[in-house]
């Protein structure tokens, strides 16, 4: 068995041909989801990046692991404490310690634990190799490391690789020799002259005027401020011109794994750690919230066996991950696991949806999301940095952009909400043994890390 899992930050499955995106972004990504099942409603549980990595690897929510932050106590992993044997249950459950159990060479090409301070994310890696800039790398920095342990081991049987690539993060980064092969077609149409003007009038970080709240000379894909229709146009092919050299990249891997004879039969996964705000609630170039836009992921799974070309429609959250590769494995789940497994759509186009989700941000704002039928209800507990309602209600289906906040003329479905996540609260305190949320502990210690970056930041740009 050989499995290869990319991990592509911040990528948005909407500007993915595969999920119908009208620019030709991603043909290798595309390429596998014809051969296997995409998922399209599978949302990170925790976001955005050390949390999302967190609850997919460990299998756990943030409130059972601790990880709902990117600073303060609510950025480290909880300890076992008396419990704890001669191992941790981390080294044990963990996806990657499952795999290796299940008798694989697992391998990280990453500089996640690094960037973050996040060295658990290593628990279960027989090998890593830190590609070294924390996550500011290229594609091209990236690609010759995987490229040279292909060459040593893909036919080899039954290890597993995950790697990270960052292009789509921001700031937008394609090498500027790569050209803009997206410089006349046109936006999202749902990005008008109309939504863009709304837009050029709010003010504050990861707006229009003030994209990037903290300088970064040496990008010039992803302005720091715009003032027009054309300074929009900039930002979106900034950021899809980075998918599509990330996928140029993903299809270097697959022609040298084909010419090692190991692709025809290679179990491939395709995800994200979470999406990117670029318009969403007015937001642009940023994951700071527990929307769609922010916690939506691609969820692409070719497994030999499996449904060619089937679209999974039900809710599901990227953690369900590690159980569905338990049982395509035959192997029983790890004790510690949240998620369900994925496996009946996969080989069989079964549905196994969860009855509604629950989504948490913490490092820009303190939200929870709860995503039930075609509506998002997000209940905002700190506001961080954004101009932001407190309780915020929106059709997908209809409103898959976050335009119109029905709360006010639906209380009925709030109250809805509320009980769902009441609901899910309770089931999540009483399945630990720790009695505090980790939410509350940010609050608690001053609000969300990127909030307080940035009125450090503004009080010395004064």
């Amino acid at each position: 068995m050989r499995i290869l899992y990319l991990d592509l930050d911040a990528l948005r499955p909407d500007h993915l041909g595969a999920y119908g995106y009208h620019r030709n972004t991603s043909p290798n990504i595309d390429s596998i989801a014809a051969e296997g099942v995409r998922f399209d409603n599978c949302y990170t549980s925790d976001a955005p990046c050390l949390p999302s990595r967190t609850a997919v690897m460990s299998g756990r929510f943030g409130i059972h692991t601790g990880v709902n932050a990117h600073g303060g106590t609510a950025a480290d992993m909880r300890r076992e404490g008396v419990s704890r044997g001669f191992h941790d249950i981390l080294g044990q459950e963990s996806l990657p310690a499952f795999l290796k159990k299940a008798g694989m060479r697992t391998v990280s090409i990453s500089p996640f634990a690094e960037r973050h301070g996040a060295w658990t994310f290593n628990a279960g890696f027989s090998e890593v190799y830190n590609t070294g800039r924390c996550g500011l790398e290229s594609a091209e920095e990236v690609t010759p490391v995987v490229l040279d342990w292909i060459s040593r081991n893909a036919k080899q049987d039954n290890w597993f690789l995950h790697i990270n690539y960052w292009d789509p993060h921001t700031p937008y980064r394609a090498p500027e020799e790569f050209g803009n092969p997206f410089e006349n077609e046109a936006l999202p149409s749902w990005l008008s002259e109309e939504v863009v003007s709304s837009h050029l009038e709010k003010d504050g970080p990861c707006s229009l005027g003030n994209i990037d709240m903290f300088v970064r000379p040496g990008y010039p894909r992803q302005p720091d401020k715009v003032h027009d229709m054309e300074g929009v146009h900039r930002i979106i092919d900034g950021y899809d011109c980075a998918v599509r050299y990330m996928d140029s990249h993903i299809g270097m891997l697959f022609d040298a794994l084909r010419n090692e004879g190991v692709m025809d039969d290679l179990a491939i996964i395709i995800s994200a750690d979470h999406g990117e705000n670029l318009g969403e609630l007015g937001i642009y170039c940023e994951h700071g919230t527990a929307d769609h836009a922010t916690c939506r992921v691609p969820m692409i799974i070719r497994w030999p066996g499996c449904k060619q070309g089937h679209v999974d429609e039900d809710l599901h959250y990227q953690l369900d991950l590690a159980p569905t590769l338990a049982e395509l494995m035959s192997k029983p789940a790890a004790a510690s696991w949240d998620g369900s497994s994925l496996a009946p759509g996969i080989l069989r186009g079964e549905n196994c949806p969860q009855p509604y989700l629950v989504i948490t941000q913490c490092a820009h704002v303190c939200q929870r999301g709860i995503r039930f039928g075609d509506y998002l209800y997000i209940r905002t507990y700190h506001t961080g940095h954004f101009d932001i309602q407190n309780e915020m209600l929106f059709n997908l289906k209809q409103d898959p952009h976050e335009q119109n906040n029905l709360a006010e003329t639906h209380p009925e479905l709030c109250r809805e909400a509320v009980y769902l996540l009441n609901e899910w609260h309770d089931q999540m305190m009483n399945t630990m043994p720790y009695t505090e949320d980790p939410l509350w502990v940010v609050m608690k210690e001053g609000g969300p890390l990127h909030a307080r970056d940035y009125l450090q930041w503004r009080s010395h740009a004064r």
